[in-house]
């Protein structure tokens, strides 16, 4: 019992006196994952920017197929202004359409304030048709007034995305 509690600690005295510089590398601390998702950038599972495709190349990589794993970049349009469940990505082009992005099993939310920061998705990209209770309850969520979710009456056919991890990066 005697050696266990020397044992603990000199490990202590030892941890204690590196002044944390045990913990970094080439002069640079670590950072770790709780690190990256507490830091209000990161969201769901820790990505980062490698390899993302810009948001204006997504409709010709979805134009054969109906589903396709990626990492896309762009700039949020909208967020869910009752939770943070959902947003959309905008591109360049205003003629084009908006891509709605939600969460894999609800399990993370996005700061509402977020339209017009540029962020990176992972996850998967799907082609499908969006009821017309569903267009309408995004627009109840948006903040759209009473007219403009009454406009809609006809169900769209979209690409959507389900996000594991999204990173602000601006």
């Amino acid at each position: 019992m005697l050696k266990n509690f020397l044992m603990l600690s000199a490990i202590t005295f030892l941890m204690a006196s590196c002044g944390g510089d045990c913990c970094k590398t080439d002069g640079k601390t670590e950072t770790s994952a709780t690190d990256a998702q507490s830091d209000g950038k990161h969201f769901g599972e820790i990505i980062t920017a490698e390899n993302a495709m810009p948001f204006d190349e997504l409709y010709g990589k979805m134009a054969s197929t109906d589903s396709l794993p990626m990492k896309v970049m762009g700039t949020v349009g909208e967020v869910c202004q009752k939770k943070g469940c959902w947003m959309t990505l905008v591109p360049s082009d205003p003629k084009a359409e908006p891509m709605r992005v939600t969460f894999k099993d609800y399990g993370f939310f996005m700061p509402k304030d977020l339209s017009g920061k540029k962020v990176v998705v992972d996850g998967f990209a799907r082609t499908e048709t969006t009821s017309v209770e569903t267009l309408r309850h995004f627009a109840e969520d948006g903040g759209q007034s009473k007219a403009e979710i009454e406009k809609i009456t006809e169900p769209k056919k979209e690409i959507s995305f389900e996000a594991t991890g999204v990173v602000i990066i601006n």
